[in-house]
């Protein structure tokens, strides 16, 4: 009996020996999981958008230091259109055309945060564009890929579709102050504004309050 029991004990301590190493390996496993790279508080990006066959390029400077970012859009065979976004919420979007169209949108929060990726799950690993990615998803509408290697970004896709391919990324580079003056029509009173599309930046329109508000301290 006392063998017996002597077993039972043993398979017993063996059991928890198990289940708590089970515990502690899940628990590593999730502590090693990659996390997003935040992005510098400067850099220059060349971005291809494919929106359900709709596409354009955006020249993106983003600067955090000194609270803003920009868009310049190119539509495919379409208007150039500037999209200058500031940390207090003040959005400007306009032409430099003789058109002379210029919109502004007042935001509860200012632009993106280097860490806006903060708290996006980890999906793994998968080949986009050539480069193998580590995969995150953030609040159920952005699928997130940077290089495993050089922790670069590479693409993000909305749920809506809208897909973002990152063509340059240039740590470091700003663009000069006098290019983020919006033009003086902007600031005159007008009883109509030119109709065009505003979805214009790397977010979704529907998205960037969302995803603004997510990350603010």
């Amino acid at each position: 009996m006392k063998a017996m029991a002597s077993t039972s004990g043993l398979l017993l301590l063996l059991a928890v020996v198990a289940g708590g190493t089970s515990v502690l390996t899940a628990a590593a496993a999730a502590a090693e999981s990659p996390k997003p790279t935040p992005w510098p508080h400067q850099f220059h990006s060349i971005l291809f958008v494919n929106y359900s066959g709709s596409l354009s390029l955006i020249d993106l400077w983003y600067d955090w230091t000194n609270g803003r970012n920009f868009n310049i859009v190119q539509d495919q065979l379409g208007k150039l259109l500037y999209d200058l976004e500031w940390n207090n919420g003040t959005s400007f979007f306009y032409t430099l055309d003789s058109t002379k169209e210029c919109r502004s949108a007042q935001l509860d929060v200012g632009i993106l945060r280097p860490n806006w990726l903060d708290g996006a799950v980890y999906l793994g690993q998968e080949n986009v564009d050539g480069f193998l990615c580590n995969v995150w998803q953030k609040v159920d509408f952005i699928w997130y890929y940077e290089d495993v290697i050089t922790n670069r970004p590479v693409h993000w896709v909305f749920y809506t579709g809208r897909s973002i391919h990152v063509m340059t990324f240039e740590v470091g580079a700003v663009l000069e102050d006098a290019k983020w003056q919006a033009p003086l029509y902007c600031f005159k009173k007008k009883d109509t504004q030119a109709d065009y599309k505003l979805d214009v930046g790397y977010l979704e329109p529907q998205l960037q309050s969302i995803l603004r508000a997510s990350t603010q301290l």
